[in-house]
């Protein structure tokens, strides 16, 4: 019980790590407390409702974001163990992603809004075309590491770490967790183009919810990326979990600079993108991966 509480503790102070860093980025430093006020807004908000919405699906998909960020955090290592040990901790993380997009399209879907269905649907193309090769780069931890289970990952990143042989594959993990966070350049199922998208319908505690969700999954992700590819808390002087969180902070500060620097581009152009350009270079990472396995370098 107190190790899931700190794992909550740990993925909602992630969240907030994000929406703050993000709204000095936007603001400058001044605009530290501007998640705080924002949040404060949203709970005293009165809600909006559209004409006819299918309110169970809204509040499924609604509560679903926050609730399946936070089971993605379980099996993020935290001081070398996970709160939900098992053989197949890394189909954990990928299955938790999965659900994420079934849970924002019902976002999309319930209120019954052109606009919203709309941003649905964009996530929908957006979530299915960085999903493949976002498994393909798990897939390429596995195989490096000879284990589904993330503390044997970090444990095969003892004299080497997997970014030096699976660069595409993190930069592939990072990328496709911003897209499913919908973040930076990857926010077309949410932009002003089409009316705010996703999040057109959404006002008071829902939309709190559902903000409160993306931030929380790009922090768990950011912490996860920390551990599949940067050997987690491995390092001299500082204790694991030290390491562990000035590496997961650098992820997050290359996400929030980059992620308000890149210029938006059609959505179509994304989807394109990770079809034509990414699945082969993950399929290609796995090849190399795999050679290198049976040569025995990730021994």
């Amino acid at each position: 019980m107190v190790e899931a509480l700190v794992v909550l503790a740990a993925a909602l102070g992630l969240g907030l790590v994000v929406a703050v860093a993000d709204s000095v980025a936007l603001g400058g430093a001044a605009a530290w407390s501007d998640p705080v006020r924002e949040g404060l807004r949203h709970l005293s908000t009165q809600p909006r409702r559209t004409l006819r919405p299918d309110v169970l699906l809204l509040r499924a998909g609604v509560v679903a974001v926050p609730v399946l960020a936070v089971l993605a955090a379980a099996v993020v290592p935290l001081g070398g163990r996970v709160l939900a040990p098992s053989s197949a901790e890394l189909v954990w993380f990928n299955a938790a992603e999965a659900l994420l997009w079934a849970a924002l399209w019902l976002v999309g879907w319930g209120p019954n809004a052109v606009y919203s269905l709309v941003g649905g649907y964009r996530f929908l193309a957006q979530g299915l075309a960085y999903e493949l090769p976002l498994m393909f780069a798990l897939i390429t931890v596995g195989v490096g590491a000879g284990s589904l289970r993330v503390t044997d990952v970090v444990s095969a990143q003892q004299d080497l770490w997997f970014v030096v042989t699976m660069p595409v594959a993190f930069a592939v993990f990072v990328a496709g967790s911003a897209a499913f966070a919908f973040w930076g350049p990857f926010d077309p199922p949410a932009s002003a183009d089409a009316g705010g998208g996703l999040l057109s319908e959404l006002s008071g505690a829902d939309r709190l919810l559902v903000q409160l969700g993306r931030y929380v999954f790009l922090g768990v992700s950011a912490a996860m990326a920390a551990a599949l590819f940067l050997g987690a808390g491995q390092g001299p002087w500082l204790p694991d979990i030290g390491w562990h969180a000035v590496k997961t902070l650098a992820v997050l500060a290359v996400l929030v600079a980059v992620g308000r620097r890149l210029p938006a581009i059609r959505p179509d152009r994304f989807v394109e993108v990770s079809w034509v350009v990414l699945v082969p270079l993950t399929l290609l990472q796995a090849l190399v991966v795999s050679v290198l396995a049976l040569a025995g370098v990730y021994r």
